[in-house]
């Protein structure tokens, strides 16, 4: 995790040392997300299902030139998805909540009276809190350790993502993004099983 931190933190100052006359930028946004876990050695029959949630946060726009820019961003989300173990049987939720600081290369070109653009990069997540109810009235903390046996879940979290979207003359923003995790959710059973974490986004921005 330490050598990751450190890749993110040396591309922020290697865009930062090349940013131009183009200037510097901040906005904010907000995302409507839908999320679920890609399963590995997981029982025939089990599934992941999409739940809905919601992130918000803010983004910085780095210019390299009038085409291409670097945009750290921070946002706090809620998720949820839930699992179901039986085929049409009953489904049990995770809830969880946390940050994500996704870091996108972007290129942008002029389209109308606006610009359409389109990013890719990696992002850090951390989690504040998760919690899993496989039934009414039962609830597992998932980041908590119970009878000195490691969590369920780890906190740290490291993906990819992409966005793309477009950008009217008065700085509102559409986007739609996705990401995925390549660090396994479970921490307990990691050895056994695998939980990668994706989400697909919808959302509303305003660049100042």
């Amino acid at each position: 995790m330490k050598k990751v931190v450190v890749s993110v933190a040396v591309m922020l100052g290697l865009g930062l040392s090349n940013v131009q006359a183009q200037g510097v930028s901040f906005g904010v946004k907000a995302d409507a997300n839908m999320s679920n876990f890609i399963l590995t050695d997981f029982a025939d029959g089990v599934k992941s299902k999409i739940g809905f949630g919601a992130s918000i946060g803010g983004f910085t726009k780095i210019g390299f030139s009038e085409n291409f820019g670097l945009q750290p961003e921070l946002l706090l989300h809620f998720k949820t998805s839930k699992m179901e173990y039986v085929k049409d049987g009953p489904e049990s939720d995770f809830q969880y909540f946390g940050m994500e600081i996704p870091v996108y290369l972007v290129g942008q070109t002029s389209l109308g009276s606006g610009k359409g653009f389109f990013g890719v990069g990696p992002f850090l997540g951390l989690g504040f809190d998760a919690r899993y109810k496989p039934n009414v009235g039962s609830e597992v903390e998932l980041y908590k350790e119970y009878g000195g046996q490691d969590s369920d879940w780890q906190r740290f979290d490291f993906g990819a993502g992409a966005m793309l979207g477009y950008e009217f003359g008065s700085g509102l923003q559409i986007s739609a993004g996705y990401k995925i995790g390549v660090i396994n959710t479970l921490n307990r059973q990691k050895d056994d099983f695998s939980m990668l974490n994706q989400t697909i986004s919808l959302g509303l921005g305003f660049r100042f």
